[in-house]
């Protein structure tokens, strides 16, 4: 990490927050207390209202004890992280609502070494997040150093597709992005990739110039890419568990993204996991998830 990134995210991880999304913090820290961080990233950072969207974060535990429910979502969570949650609040007239991911932060800090293939969590937090809390100074460094960590991973894929230099280095980025959208089942096209680089330029920007060099895992994206949906499979059978409204969730972010729209009734409500099972084989014929 060179001192310059690290100033760079430092200043752009801890910028202002929304109220609703303070709220909202402040209320799942109360809820789970042995959370050492929140983070918030998402539409509700970029192009949406709080009050109309979900609200996306990750909430870092001092350790797997820290997650709530029994022993087997906490082996869940060791075997398939993250676990994930919903949550409402109401306050001022409103409801807020979000979407929250739960794991140690010494797992996260693990997930984005420069030797794990799978993408899923080096490039999400390569992009823009906040810090919205942290349970001391001490864990906010923690925190910057596994953004500067997962953006210098990032850079290091993104090189190892496309040189990132010259006028075109943004097509690296939008080509990594590309590719590490076909390691997880998601509704968006492939355009989506190109939307997000484009609208945060100066980001990617910031990282090509900043990061330092490392290796890259050389694993081929073919084999990345089936690892991947495997992944998403089970994660998404996983989440049917612990996400109350996931069903009605999916369906509004399919087709928001994809313009098919998936009936939810409610046997699909009652039964998540036969839901999904069943509904997984249609969505892909349909082009809903690639």
């Amino acid at each position: 990490m060179t001192e310059t990134l690290a100033s760079y995210v430092t200043t752009l991880a801890t910028g202002p927050l929304p109220m609703p999304v303070v709220a909202m913090a402040e209320f799942l820290r109360v809820k789970h207390p042995g959370t050492k961080a929140i983070i918030c990233y998402g539409s509700a950072l970029r192009d949406s209202s709080p009050q109309d969207t979900l609200i996306d974060y990750y909430l870092l535990t001092g350790s797997i004890e820290d997650l709530p429910g029994g022993q087997l979502g906490k082996l869940a969570c060791k075997l398939i992280p993250p676990n994930v949650y919903y949550a409402e609040l109401k306050t001022g007239g409103q409801t807020l609502r979000a979407k929250y991911a739960m794991l140690p932060v010494a797992e996260l800090d693990q997930k984005v070494a420069a030797h794990i293939s799978n993408p899923y969590f080096w490039a999400r937090f390569a992009q823009p997040m906040r810090i919205a809390w942290t349970v001391d100074k001490d864990t906010q460094s923690r925190i910057i150093a596994i953004f500067c960590k997962a953006m210098t991973v990032a850079k290091a894929n993104a090189m190892a597709l496309t040189p990132l230099q010259g006028p075109d280095k943004l097509e690296a980025w939008t080509k990594l992005f590309e590719k590490t959208y076909t390691t997880e089942l998601r509704p968006e096209g492939k355009e989506r990739a190109r939307l997000i680089v484009e609208s945060q330029s100066q980001h990617f920007d910031m990282i090509t110039r900043c990061a330092p060099a490392v290796e890259a895992s050389n694993t081929s994206w073919l084999l990345r890419k089936w690892q991947g949906k495997c992944l998403s499979v089970a994660r998404l059978l996983k989440a049917a568990f612990t996400f109350q409204g996931g069903a009605d969730y999916a369906a509004w972010k399919i087709s928001r993204h994809s313009g098919v729209t998936v009936e939810i009734t409610d046997w699909h409500r009652r039964h998540p996991v036969l839901a999904a099972i069943v509904l997984l084989p249609k969505l892909l014929r349909k082009g809903a998830l690639k």
